[in-house]
């Protein structure tokens, strides 16, 4: 599911952002950044502007330890607003699924260099790509933060331990599916899983703030340290 919410609060974009680089990975441009020493990576899937704004994020990961990487599995074209391309258009052309195929040989590029455990985080529509990496022979652990797309279905069939981080204000995962995927999680006693829903934010608040909102950055921090917390816990 998708609509008007996926797409509020657009990002400005800095193609020279980020403390990292951009090189190849498994066949697309990547944004790395982190120890090439480290055992422990983190795989970023943007949302549907770019990975240019996970970059911040991407460096902060790198500051905890891992190994990151942002691939841009958009080929370098983000949706744009009154572009002349709707949404839906623009996702015919960027389907999850081909993402996701798409991703298999950017985690074996990542374990070439040496990486023992992988985790996976998705933004939105991002999401679905990190759900459907959740089996145990790609990833150890997966975030979802305020997912689109992501059904009931993908959430029994993760083999991993998997967080979903929700807002309290969301039209494509509203409270009420949040806790559909809460109440799967609860019952596979084989998988660790965490729902929480944050209040008084909106779908798209943990890459989509106003850097100047001091409550925004807050919950946008705190849903950061949650997703750190997460990958400290089970990639290891």
């Amino acid at each position: 599911m998708s609509g008007p919410q996926c797409c509020a609060n657009p990002p400005t974009l800095n193609p020279t952002a980020g403390g990292g680089h951009v090189e190849n990975l498994g066949g697309l441009n990547a944004y790395v950044n982190g120890s090439p020493h480290s055992k422990l990576a983190v795989l970023l899937v943007s949302d549907v502007y770019d990975a240019l704004n996970l970059r911040k994020l991407a460096d902060k990961i790198a500051a905890a330890g891992f190994y990151v990487a942002v691939p841009d599995f958009l080929h370098g074209d983000p949706y744009v607003p009154n572009a002349g391309r709707t949404l839906q258009d623009w996702i015919k052309d960027h389907g999850t699924d081909k993402a996701f195929e798409e991703a298999k040989p950017v985690i074996q590029a990542i374990k070439s260099k040496g990486i023992t455990a992988i985790g996976a985080a998705g933004f939105c529509w991002g999401a679905k790509v990190a759900v459907q990496l959740a089996k145990r022979e790609f990833i150890q652990a997966a975030v979802l933060l305020h997912p689109s797309f992501v059904t009931v279905d993908d959430i029994k069939a993760v083999e991993v331990p998997t967080a979903v981080l929700g807002a309290e204000f969301d039209q494509i995962s509203p409270p009420d599916l949040l806790k559909q995927f809460e109440e799967v999680l609860t019952a596979k006693s084989e998988v660790d899983g965490y729902v929480k829903i944050f209040p008084k934010v909106s779908h798209g608040w943990t890459v989509r703030y106003n850097v100047e909102d001091k409550s925004a950055v807050k919950c946008a921090e705190e849903a950061h340290q949650n997703m750190l917390e997460w990958f400290a816990k089970y990639v290891n």
